[in-house]
């Protein structure tokens, strides 16, 4: 995960990024949701395994950039929250 604030902001968006290539097999949050540190995020699919993707920060969910179904590659963006 990656953090990213403007110079003298106190507001830090954390962008949830893919750790391998994956199939994205669900999105459990949606845009406006409020999720605490531990919060199940998403399900990444890969080599038949089930892989849970969990927030590291509590915070509002602001965008979700895949869905179900979606291909993503290692360091993609799959969400940001803050």
């Amino acid at each position: 995960m990656l953090r990213s604030a403007s110079r003298g902001e106190r507001h830090v968006a954390e962008l949830v990024s893919a750790e391998m290539v994956a199939n994205v097999h669900s999105v459990v949050v949606s845009v406006g949701d409020h999720v605490e540190s531990g919060a199940m995020l998403l399900v990444l699919e890969s080599m038949k395994m089930e892989i849970p993707v969990l927030s590291e920060v509590s915070g509002l969910v602001s965008e979700i950039r895949v869905g179900a179904g979606d291909v993503v590659q290692e360091g993609d963006v799959l969400m940001v929250i803050g």
